[in-house]
């Protein structure tokens, strides 16, 4: 049995885990912002290690995205019970949701013009995505009908394809404001008017 200290010999343990943190961190940036252009040996060196940890960790390019993917979508997700702690109903909880996963989906975007979209659809399938969203949305819906906010007849799936439908119709837009107005919209169609909760 080895008299090595605990935490001697979980050290390298967790320098790989935050190495593998850095590397995802850098990875979101530079595919969002540099897109096909982005290449591993600047996301090793923007992450502070070198491009023998980055393979270590992420033997092909493929299993970086899938990492950043996952990361981007669980951290959209983890968003959920805060949201619904401080908003003062269900309906603005899940506009604040729908802004924040604009903003994955942007990130998204990014690392589809790095990789086949294949690879990116397997991403998503191997993360759950859809059930994953349903799921969050719901809870949204629940906390609406409850409040009063939201409408009682919504289905978590159609709300999510027409959040979906509006990221993808607003993809190539110039218009900075717009997908913030379509998502407005969206809320306005899933809100319960003064006529019906009277």
């Amino acid at each position: 049995m080895s008299s090595e200290p605990t935490s001697v010999r979980r050290r390298p343990r967790a320098d790989a885990a935050r190495n593998r943190e850095r590397l995802v961190e850098a990875a979101r940036a530079a595919f969002t912002s540099d897109g096909e252009d982005t290449s591993l040996e600047g996301i090793a060196r923007a992450a502070g290690v070198g491009i023998g940890t980055l393979y270590r960790a992420f033997p092909t390019r493929e299993d970086l995205i899938a990492a950043v993917y996952r990361a981007e979508l669980d951290a959209a997700l983890d968003t959920v019970d805060d949201l619904l702690r401080s908003a003062s109903t269900g309906a603005r909880a899940l506009r604040a949701f729908c802004g924040r996963y604009a903003e994955f989906v942007a990130t998204k975007r990014g690392l589809a013009e790095t990789v086949r979209v294949g690879a990116l659809r397997g991403a998503a399938e191997a993360a759950g995505t859809r059930d994953r969203v349903n799921a969050a949305v719901q809870r949204f819906l629940d906390t609406g009908a409850t409040d009063g906010s939201l409408r009682h007849d919504l289905l978590a799936d159609d709300v999510t394809a027409a959040l979906i439908g509006i990221l993808l119709s607003t993809r190539d837009t110039t218009d900075a404001e717009q997908t913030g107005r379509l998502l407005d919209i969206l809320l306005a169609g899933l809100s319960r008017s003064p006529a019906r909760t009277a």
